[in-house]
């Protein structure tokens, strides 16, 4: 039966759920402070990781903690009124790295991985936006032989369990493929199954003009109260309201505040990152997605130059932002390769919204009919928004989903 569904929030995870709703035939209002695509969704690598079937954990042993604890590190960093803020979530996040409980976790994380692909292909086909999109996988290359070594048992056994298919490539392979890098790396892993993107925030533009094309609506302007009145869900928008008789909340990082106004709290916090875009000095050319592994940065080479990304950053969502951080990896990065100038007027900065248990959250917003939750994709939005947008227009539906949605239920906290 076709329903009224306001999709709030008009990033990759909310523009999906829109997409597969729309294809379901409800109908369904997209909607958004801004422009899809432009938030959180916008700045990220631009990367559909199907071989991130293990999430990022906390570090646990001394050596990295001591490593971190004086804050000059690439990638990772923290703000202390930040760490202050969300230091009960961070706890928990500290607790559910540890060994016993992140082996339970990362299976139940990888069972949305792993239809990554197969999830974004026919959005991407009724998006018209192949150009977009390349299937060469990417670089993680490595400083030192023995985190070479190290990274390659683990691929090794996300290949047994997962389905992670990967090559080795040693340093005069990599040289190969990617002449203009520094010399003197060990080598690296080509990750050889996930898609990039030159433009993530004009992929999720792309889908959501699909949407529009499938009928959907898409309201531009500030989401300033959201109420439940009788059967129906109220939603002012700017000056107008809004009735529908289900609501999909995916507003990332904002979830949080909007599911307090309805009486239910999230341990929900934020990492944020920095990008910036750059040329290259003279004929030197960026020929894939690079990781650089042992620091924690990526350059892309993206349709608005090689763009860089910093790691994370754990501070108030709030908080001023803080460039030391982009611009000590833009430092190593220029020794790695030949940057050129900056190209962007200024840094861009994002948050992503994260869980105690790394894990998204994906489902019924207990006590309240027709309130549906899809935030809390952490690094990994871009990559999960259409698996997510299925499975939630299969549980939306009733019917039997693809994936066991019991581990991303919200009242596992």
């Amino acid at each position: 039966m076709s329903r009224d569904i306001l999709v709030l929030g008009a990033g990759m995870v909310g523009v999906s759920a829109a997409w597969h709703l729309l294809e379901r035939g409800h109908r369904v209002t997209l909607v958004d402070r801004n422009e899809p695509g432009r938030e959180t969704s916008f700045g990220n690598a631009g990367i559909i990781q199907r071989e991130a079937v293990r999430p990022y954990r906390f570090p646990r042993d001394l050596a990295t903690l001591m490593r971190v604890l004086p804050n000059r590190q690439i990638d990772i960093r923290y703000q202390p009124s930040g760490m202050v803020q969300a230091a009960g979530p961070l706890f928990q996040y500290w607790r559910n790295s540890e060994p016993e409980r992140y082996a339970r976790i990362v299976p139940e994380y990888a069972a949305l991985i792993r239809h990554a692909l197969d999830a974004h292909a026919p959005m991407i086909n009724a998006a018209d936006a192949e150009a977009l999109v390349r299937r060469e996988g990417y670089l993680e290359v490595f400083r030192s032989t023995e985190a070479l070594e190290q990274e390659c048992r683990l691929a090794q056994a996300d290949a047994q369990h997962y389905g992670v298919t990967h090559r080795v490539l040693n340093s005069a392979a990599l040289a190969e493929m990617e002449p203009d890098l520094a010399a003197g790396l060990a080598g690296a892993i080509h990750w050889t199954q996930p898609w990039t993107v030159t433009d993530p925030g004009a992929l999720v533009a792309a889908y959501a003009k699909a949407c529009q094309e499938k009928g959907g609506q898409f309201i531009q302007g500030a989401l300033r109260k959201l109420g439940h009145d009788g059967n129906a869900w109220r939603a002012e928008i700017g000056d107008e309201i809004r009735s529908a008789q289900q609501v999909v909340l995916a507003l990332g990082p904002w979830s949080k505040h909007w599911l307090s106004q309805q009486g239910l709290s999230v341990p929900l916090f934020v990492k944020r990152g920095y990008h910036m875009h750059y040329g290259a000095r003279g004929e030197a050319r960026l020929r894939h997605w690079v990781m650089d592994a042992e620091i924690g940065y990526l350059l892309a080479p993206m349709r608005a130059g090689i763009r860089l990304t910093t790691g994370a950053e754990l501070a108030r969502h709030d908080a001023t932002p803080h460039y030391q951080q982009l611009a000590a990896a833009e430092a190593t990065a220029r020794q790695l390769f030949p940057l050129g100038e900056r190209l962007d007027p200024q840094p861009w900065m994002g948050a992503r919204p994260c869980t105690p248990d790394m894990k998204p959250i994906i489902g019924p917003a207990p006590g309240l009919s027709g309130l549906w939750l899809a935030f809390g994709h952490g690094h990994q939005g871009f990559t999960l928004g259409p698996i997510t947008g299925k499975l939630l227009g299969q549980m939306m539906d009733g019917e039997p989903t693809d994936v066991d949605m019991a581990p991303y239920r919200v009242d596992r906290f």
